[in-house]
Formats: C-alpha cells, sequence, structure tokens
C-alpha cells in the first residue's frame, strides 16, 4: 500500500513539474513573441498629393479623376457631406469634405474645401469658408508590399479605439472579459456538455484572450489537445499584460474579410474596407455589423449576402440595448438604417511603377523590411500623368497587331521626378517590365549627341557649317560597313543643323567619325549613359541598347540645358508614427555647355515642326514648340520617339519581344503614342532661353555668312559666342548684328528681320530661328 502511495506521489509530482515545466516554457514563448513586433504591415507607397492653388491649369473632369481615385463618393447635398471623403459638385463648383491626412512633416486635418473651376482653370480655392492660397488632397495609395500572409491592418492604439466598439465586443464575445483569467470554466463547461450531446465540437467558448492566442501561437481546428494548450497560452498573455493591452491586441488582429489575396484584419481596415471611413467616425449600427462579423466574415459578408448581415447587425444591436450601451431612441434609429456599406474600394495599383519604386528601395531597404515595417512611401507618381500614358498606348495598340508591345516614361522636366511608367500594353499585368528591362537599339534617338559633340566644338562646327551627306564605307569588326539613309538617297553638302533634322544616316557617321568615337560617348556619358565597349562606328546610329527609362536620363539633360538631375522615383520614407527615415533631395550638377545644348535643343524643335516629327501635330499644337526626335531601328524592329515640352519629358519605345519587325517607324509608331499621352495632360510651351554664351547673327543660307538683314533669304541663326562666321565683304559690320530674340509665350523664339521678297527660304529653319 505503502508502495502505491509513494507511486501515486511520485507521479503527482511529476505531473506538478510538467505542468509548471510546460507553463513556463509557454510563458517564456508568449514574452518573446511580444517583445517584437506583433504584426507583419505591408508598407504604403502613395502618390504625389495634388496641390490646388487660384489659377492652377486643372479641369472639372481631371479634378473628379482624382477624386475617384481617392475614392471619394459624390453625394447629391451639401447635407449629406457628413463623412470624409465625400464631395458635391454642380457644374464647375466642388465641395469636397476632406479626410485628415499625416504626411509625417506635416498633418493634414479634417476639412472642407470649396473650389470653382472654370475655363480649366481654378478660379476660387476656399476651406472653411475662407479664400487661401494653396491646399493639398490626401494622395492616392497606389500599392503595397505585402507580406507573405498577405494580411493587411491598420494598426491603432489604445487612445484611438472608441469606447462603444471596445464595449460591444465584449458584450458580444465575452461578457466575462473583466473578470476571468484568459479562461472562462463555466463556459467551457456549458460548451462541453453541448459538445458531448451532440457528439461533436459545437461550441468552443473561448475568451478573447483565448482567441487572440489561438491567432497568434496555434492552428485553428477544433481539437482538445489545441483548447489545452490554448489555455496555457491565454493564462500566460494574461499574466503579463493588462485587459486594456490585450483588447488592443484583439482589435488589431482579428479576421475581417478578403478583397481578392488580401486578408481584411483589424478593426481600423475592417472600416475603411466596409464603410469608407476611420474607425472613430462609425456610427452605432455600422460599428454593430463589423462586431457581428467576427462570428462568420464570410457567412456575413455585408456585401455577398446583406440579409444575413442585416439580421446579424440587428441582433448586435439588441445586445448593444440591453447592456445598456445605447438608448431606446439610438437602437430604434439605427435599426431603421441601411447597412451604408460602400462598394469594394478599387485598390489602384501600377504595378509597373511599384516595381520601379521596389528596385530603388532595395539599395537601401531590405525586402522584408518593405514587407513588414508599415513604412509609407511618398513618390512623385502622378495619378492623372499614369493614366494618360496608360490610355495613350491602348488606344495607340487598338486594332494593331496583337504582339507590339510598348514601354513608356514621363518625367517632370524641372526635377526630373518620374511621374508615370508603363511596362507594357497591360498596365495592371505584373509581368516583364519593359520600360525598366527591354534594352533595344536605339536607332536615331543618338544623333542629338553626335550633333552636342560637334557644336562643342565651335572652333570648326555652328549649326550652319556645311557638311556632307554621301557615301560611307568603313572597316568594323573585320567587315565592310556601308549605312543608308532611310531614303536610299544621298544629299549632298548641307547645313549642320538640316541633317539632324531630316535625321540623315551617313551625315551622322561622317560627323561623328570626325570628332571620333570616343569624343561622342563621352558626351552621352556626360548626359547621363555610357555604352559599354567596344566602340564601333555603327554605334552612331544607335546600334547599342537602352531601356526608355535610361534614354528618358539622356534627354532630360538635354531639356534641362545641360544640367544632369538623376531621375527620383521616391521623395520621402516614413516610418508608421511618423518619424522620417530617409528623404531624397534634388540634385543638380551642370555637365555640359548650356550654349551647345540650346543650339541642339532649338534644332530639336525643327525636327518636330518641319522634320521627322512633323506629324505630331495631329496631337500637339505646335505652340507648344515641342522639341522631339524619332528613331527607327533595322528592319523597322523598334520605334522610339524622346520629346520635351516646357514643362514634361516623354520618351516612348514601341516593338516586339520577339525582335520581328513592326512595320512602323519612330514617326508612325512611338511618336503617334507620345502625342495620345501629352494631349491629354496640361503642357506649358517650350521657350528656349538663349544662354549668355549664345550670339545672333544674321546669315545668308546659301553661303552660310553673315549678311544683310534685308538680303533675300536672311536668316536670323544663334551661335555660341565668337563662332559665327565671318561677314561677306560688301556687308558692313553693323548690318550684320542682330539682338537676342525676346521670348514669347506663343511658341519657340522669334526674331523680326525685316526682309524683301525672298529668293531662297529654308521654311523650317524660318519658323524656329528668325
Amino acid at each position: 500500500m505503502k508502495r502505491l502511495r509513494r507511486l501515486v506521489i511520485f507521479l503527482l509530482v511529476c505531473a506538478c513539474l510538467a505542468f509548471a515545466g510546460y507553463a513556463y516554457l509557454i510563458n517564456h514563448q508568449v514574452a518573446e513573441r511580444f517583445k517584437e513586433r506583433l504584426w507583419d504591415v505591408p508598407a504604403k507607397v502613395y502618390a504625389r498629393p495634388m496641390t490646388l492653388y487660384p489659377g492652377m491649369q486643372l479641369s472639372a473632369k481631371s479634378i473628379g479623376r482624382e477624386l475617384a481615385l481617392l475614392g471619394y463618393r459624390r453625394v447629391e447635398t451639401q447635407v449629406q457631406l457628413t463623412v470624409p471623403g465625400t464631395y458635391t459638385r454642380y457644374h464647375g463648383r466642388f465641395v469636397l469634405n476632406c479626410r485628415p491626412f499625416d504626411f509625417g512633416a506635416q498633418r493634414r486635418p479634417l476639412r472642407r474645401i470649396e473650389l470653382t473651376i472654370s475655363g480649366g482653370r481654378i478660379t476660387r480655392l476656399k476651406t472653411g469658408g475662407r479664400n487661401v492660397d494653396m491646399e493639398q488632397l490626401d494622395p492616392v495609395l497606389i500599392g503595397q508590399f505585402y507580406p507573405s500572409s498577405m494580411e493587411d491592418r491598420i494598426l491603432l492604439a489604445t487612445e484611438d479605439i472608441p469606447a462603444l466598439l471596445k464595449k460591444t465586443i465584449v458584450a458580444v464575445e465575452d461578457k466575462n472579459f473583466y473578470s476571468h483569467y484568459g479562461v472562462d470554466f463555466k463556459s467551457i463547461f456549458r460548451a462541453m456538455v453541448i459538445n458531448i450531446r451532440q457528439g461533436r465540437f459545437t461550441q468552443g467558448a473561448s475568451t478573447l484572450t483565448q482567441q487572440l492566442a489561438k491567432n497568434f501561437f496555434l492552428s485553428p481546428e477544433k481539437t482538445f489537445k489545441r483548447k489545452i494548450s490554448e489555455a496555457f497560452v491565454a493564462a500566460a498573455i494574461e499574466r503579463q499584460f493588462t485587459k486594456e493591452e490585450i483588447l488592443e491586441a484583439y482589435i488589431n488582429e482579428v479576421y475581417l474579410g478578403q478583397d481578392g489575396p488580401r486578408a481584411i484584419h483589424g478593426f481600423g481596415l475592417g472600416a475603411q474596407f466596409y464603410f469608407g471611413k476611420s474607425l472613430g467616425l462609425l456610427s452605432p449600427g455600422e460599428t454593430a455589423l463589423l462586431v457581428g462579423m467576427l462570428k462568420g466574415p464570410s457567412f456575413y459578408n455585408p456585401r455577398v449576402h446583406p440579409d444575413r448581415a442585416l439580421a446579424r447587425r440587428n441582433t448586435v444591436l439588441g445586445l448593444m440595448a440591453d447592456q445598456g450601451l445605447l438608448s431606446s431612441a439610438q437602437l430604434t434609429k439605427s435599426l431603421g438604417r441601411p447597412l451604408g456599406v460602400i462598394p469594394v474600394p478599387r485598390q489602384w495599383r501600377f504595378p509597373f511603377y511599384l516595381d520601379l519604386v521596389k528596385r530603388r528601395l532595395l539599395d537601401a531597404y531590405r525586402e522584408k523590411d518593405l514587407k513588414t515595417m508599415g513604412l509609407r512611401i511618398f513618390t512623385p507618381l502622378d495619378p492623372l500623368v499614369q493614366l494618360a500614358a496608360e490610355k495613350g498606348v491602348a488606344d495607340f495598340m487598338a486594332g494593331r497587331h496583337s504582339k507590339l508591345q510598348a514601354g513608356v516614361v514621363v518625367a517632370a522636366g524641372a526635377t526630373n521626378e518620374i511621374q508615370a511608367l508603363v511596362g507594357g500594353k497591360q498596365p495592371k499585368y505584373k509581368g516583364f517590365n519593359r520600360a525598366l528591362d527591354a534594352k533595344r537599339p536605339i536607332g536615331s534617338l543618338v544623333k542629338p549627341v553626335v550633333y552636342l559633340s560637334a557644336l562643342e566644338r565651335p572652333e570648326k562646327y555652328t549649326l550652319v557649317t556645311r557638311i556632307k551627306d554621301g557615301p560611307v564605307s568603313l572597316k568594323s569588326g573585320g567587315r565592310l560597313w556601308k549605312p543608308m539613309n532611310y531614303d536610299k538617297k544621298f544629299h549632298g553638302e548641307l547645313p549642320l543643323y538640316q541633317a539632324l533634322v531630316h535625321s540623315y544616316n551617313t551625315a551622322t557617321v561622317r560627323l561623328g567619325m570626325d570628332i571620333g568615337l570616343e569624343a561622342v560617348f563621352e558626351t552621352m556619358a556626360q548626359l547621363g549613359f555610357k555604352p559599354a565597349a567596344p566602340l564601333v562606328p555603327a554605334m552612331l546610329l544607335g546600334s547599342f541598347e537602352m531601356t526608355p527609362v535610361q534614354v528618358a536620363q539622356v534627354y532630360h539633360t538635354l531639356a534641362s540645358g545641360g544640367f544632369y538631375t538623376p531621375s527620383r522615383v521616391i521623395n520621402a520614407v516614413y516610418t508608421p508614427d511618423g518619424e522620417t527615415l530617409q528623404r531624397y533631395p534634388l540634385h543638380i550638377e551642370q555637365h555640359l555647355d548650356p550654349g551647345a545644348v540650346f543650339l541642339v535643343d532649338k534644332t530639336l524643335q525643327a525636327v518636330v515642326r518641319q522634320g521627322t516629327g512633323k506629324s505630331l501635330s495631329r496631337w500637339l499644337s505646335p505652340k507648344l514648340g515641342i522639341a522631339g526626335k524619332t528613331g527607327t531601328t533595322n528592319d523597322l524592329r523598334d520605334t522610339w520617339f524622346a520629346g520635351f515640352s516646357g514643362n514634361r519629358l516623354g520618351v516612348v519605345w514601341v516593338g516586339r519581344d520577339d525582335n520581328k519587325s513592326t512595320g512602323l517607324t519612330g514617326a508612325s509608331g512611338a511618336m503617334q503614342v507620345f502625342g495620345r499621352i501629352m494631349a491629354q495632360i496640361p503642357n506649358t510651351p517650350l521657350v528656349l532661353t538663349p544662354p549668355e554664351n549664345i550670339e545672333w547673327a544674321v546669315i545668308d543660307p546659301e553661303i552660310g555668312r553673315r549678311t544683310n538683314h534685308n538680303a533675300p533669304g536672311a536668316l536670323a541663326v544663334p551661335f555660341l559666342r565668337g563662332s559665327a562666321p565671318v561677314l561677306s565683304d560688301a556687308v558692313p559690320d553693323s548690318a550684320a548684328e542682330v539682338d537676342p530674340p525676346p521670348p514669347t509665350n506663343s511658341g519657340p523664339d522669334k526674331q523680326p528681320v525685316q526682309k524683301k521678297k525672298p529668293r531662297y527660304l529654308i521654311d523650317w529653319l524660318k519658323d524656329v530661328f528668325k
């Protein structure tokens, strides 16, 4: 008997030790788990916030698009403007109930904005009934970097959680929450009786703490073993945390539905997803619906099963009234209201642009950090420009060969901020990003680099220096290379600018070889791209490969007068608490002589007016003074266009992934996409201001020398100071001098030169240089 007693005692001691050891282990695991970040929160990537000001060029259609992208809902009257994220419109007058937004560096509060649009511009802007000089909307969320679980949530602190929500959750899910220690034994016993009677697990009787334990540590299946583990974990949580901390964690953790692959977790995101509001703005009925969904988010999904959801909401409202959380009047009012659920918010995804953002971020952050730390990333993407770029591609592709593809980059002229990026004709497809990765021969896009290299040598080359367009035969790679012009003709001697305007191949090769390949491609390196060695003559016609983003960098340096600014994709990165992690300031370096770049830019304006880009006038007014260059590669495999207005730069590539012929040239392919895009967005005229080292002279185009103002066909031409041609013998010095032309708002610079009836006149040069 003694032996049995000792054995029993020994076994009891062992059981107690095992129990204590297991409890200690669980307690340690819980402590370690809660020391770390509890949730993996995806990084959120935002577009630029729209800045409004009187005089801003903005159409009613454009502001409507912006509000749609933001998820703002239109209501009929101002009386209905009770919820942030709503607006009214009467013709050109908009009244917005704006959401608050934390930009990190500043916070925008709840406010009402009124703006009036007339003639395509903002004519009046008010905030809170007072005239203001500027306002800023909240930015469009363009995408997120999700963790592998695809969970999404908006984290809330205790002070951000409404008391009504806390009390309702306790009333519905765990009435004894504030009195138990993680496990409610009375509820467990009652559930066990029901389960025994029914022969299966139908009642769980889990407390809020147990539900939290299950979500964080355990599997969801209903087994006896899991329930035992759940009790231990719940007890450990209760020992280490206060009831308020447990409730806060529960409110942030719970699952409330699905948005495609994205899982909606927590009441903060649930309020946004179902009602388009922050949690603090929910009505009692909306609060009741979300709490009611805890019983089964799919079964009570208000968008799929509105009748079930309505019944469940009303049940919860009744419980709230029973607990004294609602008055009888509030209950009656809430029961009479509809669910009020908004349509599924459109997740505006720009995957190609998001791909670019991610690549830039990975230079400074680990991919894991982007998916777990809840970073907020602000970019210069302009959603309206992005949509215009996507539409420009789609409209061009409609009815054309199914295998045609495109890559587009649009950047701000002043800052080189990339405002839009399209990596293929299917803009929502997360696939091969042609704007970043399609390395294709650039063809004639390289020619401005050749001519810039020449014009940087004013002692030898000016715009009117006569060069030869004739047969070329060069040894390259052990073979004889004989380039030809696109029209299969040679054009003899002609002014340098005319060879660029008409994109003559043989004249360009002769010029480039005279300057030297090393010199030409050193110039290109200063513009922002250095081709890999070895250098061969065919590179003068663009035989080397670049991506659209790389081309945009080179042409931006041209558009900015020789000042190099690295492309910008990120403006700032903040932690969820608003702490600045990183800013990306504007960086500018002078790489090239502004005077030589000015001469090239003036010639690129002539390319669009009267050269290979003249059909752009179908889409854009000549008054804009667009400068640009077409590019076409062998057998019409690639078509390019790079161009810029006074405020934007655009680069377009159109081709096929299989490298077969498109049947298109730069003018009939990529340039048509460029025109479609730019026609949809505000552009300012390109007015090129001559740098200090530019002088003007009146030139006789027949002989390339200075002449009298009144000479037939006389033209005012810009030169780097000191490089203008010598005077003809019969022309006095004073007669050939001319002041620089004043800039105008109507397009390219104009110089009023009095002439008799001309015997000879190059029209396109007249339009650009006179």
